[in-house]
């Protein structure tokens, strides 16, 4: 399903010189994956997301996506994609405050050919799917941080992606909030979906199928799940400079 190799990045910093946040990454991921990159803060997961959900692209190194090789797609191509191949799951909900769960859900589809009817029904059976069946017409503000979270997963879903990239979805909830929303992705990835979660927290990472390491733009497999990933872990999660742009 995703496969990079080589991919390199780095940002120029006015008046600081070039920061290189990849450095000849990398990773390939099966379809029905359940994936972890788990790192600490500055690593270089963020931008590694960006560029896995065609937000970015890298300045060197190959990226096939779904057998097809990004590089070679135009900006419509490449938005085409992004909206039917990826779902987003982020930290921060991102729901439109003044519209309803149902129509927070509906807005990937603005940019699709669906029509309003369309778009309702597939809005609602997305929130069934999360658990909202009851919660369709209220607002943010009337919802819970895990209720959130699950109405931005259902948006994640309108549009039945292959890949599903959550960065750090559980970071604003509490642990019981937490543990729904992972207790979900695995759900999902029961029924087929691949997850990407980009964590820096090693105990959630590890209820993946799969961790890998990224520490100063490179990435490390996890040996083996346990004491040993524990120790490997301390030994990145130590102050260093921040390369995340």
């Amino acid at each position: 399903m995703i496969k990079i190799q080589q991919i390199s990045k780095t940002y120029k910093r006015p008046g600081e010189g070039e920061l290189k946040v990849l450095d000849r990454v990398n990773l390939e991921v099966e379809s029905g994956e359940f994936i972890a990159i788990v790192g600490p803060s500055g690593s270089g997961k963020s931008t590694l997301m960006n560029i896995l959900g065609l937000l970015d692209t890298a300045d060197a190194g190959d990226y096939q996506l779904a057998g097809k090789d990004v590089s070679c797609m135009s900006a419509k191509e490449l938005a085409k994609t992004r909206n039917s191949t990826i779902g987003f799951v982020f930290q921060q909900f991102h729901l439109l405050p003044r519209t309803t769960a149902t129509e927070n859900v509906e807005l990937p589809l603005v940019y699709s050919d669906s029509n309003s009817s369309d778009a309702c029904k597939k809005a609602v059976n997305a929130l069934c799917r999360v658990g909202l069946e009851d919660r369709l017409t209220h607002f943010s503000s009337e919802l819970s941080g895990g209720q959130q979270q699950r109405v931005a997963i259902a948006r994640a879903l309108i549009n039945n992606p292959d890949i599903i990239l959550a960065d750090e979805p559980t970071g604003n909830l509490d642990q019981v909030a937490g543990r729904q929303i992972m207790d979900l992705f695995h759900e999902l990835n029961r029924e087929g979906s691949t997850i990407v979660l980009i964590t820096h927290d090693l105990e959630l990472a590890q209820q993946a199928s799969r961790v890998v390491y990224i520490n100063d733009g490179h990435l490390t497999e996890a040996s083996s799940m346990g004491e040993m990933d524990m120790a490997q872990y301390a030994r990145l999660d130590q102050p260093q400079q921040s390369i995340t742009p």
